[in-house]
């Protein structure tokens, strides 16, 4: 349904005023949306793409607590996490160079695999670090296959139908993200969390079988008109390299307090800074007006947005007693009001506005994570992270998916790789480091120490969750003024 409300142009009721004049120019311009015959296949292929990587993160999300208790690795949760967005940014980065050079097909297919693979490694692992070892291998596939998508996007439709599209790919969360984290509970109950990583990678074949033929024949090879790199960039891998290993690093420091931490973590900070300046477009840590912004927000909003998120599940098991499936049920709501606010931004008489739409989303974004917290005090109903995650969630539709018909407006065809590149780096990146921030305060302040029953928690954990939350709600803060900056001069 939302793939094709997200393209509809009738008048809203009481809108008499333009129904009249808007009657000549609609015989003049081609009744297409993504799902009119030149586009259909392609649509439902590429948003099948994005229903695999929806399944993956709703469900793995729920079994993590337990997978993380019963491998003795909570003190390494976070790692998890930040595991798959560090070695995700290298796939990024070379999957911007391949896609501009060769075209999106290549990428997203090796993509695909290791996103199944690390699936399959971290389901088998019987230990904590090989878990953390499949993340990594599935973080590089769906760094592949991330910007190969908005390559195929930036390719394949005309800029009035890209918004709708991104609509559709935040429809696509919405299903999964009522089944994911239920059927995820369910099947960790009952049979164990590791058929919740084993099991998804039999989804790889539909994808695959819609997409491929579509991409293959609307978006691959060179670009028309356009010089496309004839190698790879070698300082840009080089880059790339250093951004991953640097990530990696302060990741460990930040999970290691001892003092020895220190010289890794300064050598990691040593090789993200040249890495981002490089990799980034100019201007973007000082919000540069149009592009740079674009870009600086999108880090801003995933950073702060999943950051926190991340500890939902684990605040919900270890300090109010919920199952798994009830805890990643208190997300569910979300993929659907995602949906919402990416269904709006897409609507053709709230363009002139997008930038408030955004400031305002962000804003949503900061009040939910807010709140969130609040249920580590008993009185205070379970249910009210839902019921915030639904507005926050809802904030991310806004942002996150005109974030992206911003980027590719802003961008040549023959840079569309690169620069879909930076806005995942700038996604990724600030994953990275956020979840470093915060697993940093977790770990310091005693959550590393959670029971393995799940009820069983002491009393310095509410405080260990407070201090991931609230820094958090600050950094949204911060991107509420930097989305009024995404629009040049």
């Amino acid at each position: 349904m939302a793939l094709t409300l997200a393209t509809m142009t009738v008048p809203e009721p009481g809108d008499t005023e333009v129904a009249v004049p808007a009657a000549p120019s609609l015989s003049s311009v081609p009744a297409e949306t993504v799902l009119s015959s030149a586009y259909r296949a392609l649509s439902i292929g590429i948003v099948s793409v994005i229903v695999l990587i929806a399944f993956e993160a709703t469900a793995v999300g729920t079994a993590m607590p337990v997978a993380a208790r019963e491998l003795d690795g909570v003190s390494l949760y976070a790692f998890a996490f930040s595991g798959y967005f560090t070695t995700s940014l290298f796939g990024m980065v070379l999957s911007g160079q391949w896609s501009d050079r060769s075209g999106p097909l290549a990428p997203l297919t090796t993509g695909i695999a290791a996103f199944a693979a690390g699936l399959v490694l971290s389901g088998t692992a019987g230990a904590m670090w090989l878990f953390i070892l499949g993340r990594a291998v599935q973080g590089f596939g769906g760094g592949l296959v991330i910007v190969a998508l908005y390559v195929v996007v930036g390719r394949a439709y005309p800029e009035r139908l890209r918004p709708a599209i991104m609509a559709a790919f935040a429809a696509g969360w919405v299903v999964p993200s009522v089944v994911g984290p239920l059927a995820a509970g369910a099947v960790t109950e009952h049979l164990g969390w590791r058929w919740v990583f084993v099991g998804i990678p039999v989804l790889v074949v539909v994808p695959l079988a819609l997409a491929l033929p579509q991409i293959r024949r609307r978006a691959s090879g060179a670009v028309e008109g356009g010089e496309a790199p004839a190698s790879f960039d070698g300082r840009r891998i080089r880059l790339a390299l250093g951004i991953s290993l640097g990530a990696g690093l302060l990741q460990y420091a930040a999970q290691d307090l001892r003092p020895h931490s220190l010289l890794p973590g300064a050598t990691g900070v040593a090789l993200l800074v040249p890495a981002v300046l490089g990799l980034l477009p100019r201007g973007t840590y000082r919000a540069v007006r149009g592009l740079p912004s674009v870009v600086l927000l999108r880090g801003v909003a995933a950073g702060s947005f999943v950051a926190a998120e991340s500890f939902v599940p684990l605040m919900l098991v270890t300090q109010r007693g919920l199952s798994p499936t009830l805890a990643g049920l208190s997300l569910a709501a979300g993929g659907a009001t995602w949906a919402a606010g990416s269904w709006l931004q897409s609507r053709p008489r709230l363009e002139p506005h997008r930038e408030r739409l955004m400031a305002l989303g962000m804003l949503l974004v900061a009040a939910a994570i807010t709140t969130a917290p609040s249920v580590l005090i008993d009185a205070v109903p379970a249910w009210t992270v839902a019921v915030a995650w639904g507005f926050g969630c809802f904030g991310m539709g806004l942002v996150i998916s005109s974030t992206s018909v911003l980027l590719l407006k802003l961008s040549a065809p023959q840079e569309a790789g690169s620069n879909s590149a930076a806005l995942q780096i700038s996604d990724g990146l600030s994953n990275v480091v956020l979840l470093s921030a915060g697993g940093a305060a977790f770990a310091a302040l005693g959550g590393g120490t959670v029971s393995h029953a799940a009820t069983e928690a002491t009393g310095s954990h509410p405080a260990a969750f407070a201090a991931v939350f609230l820094p958090m709600a600050a950094v949204a803060l911060v991107g509420a003024w930097v989305a009024t900056r995404v629009r040049g001069k």
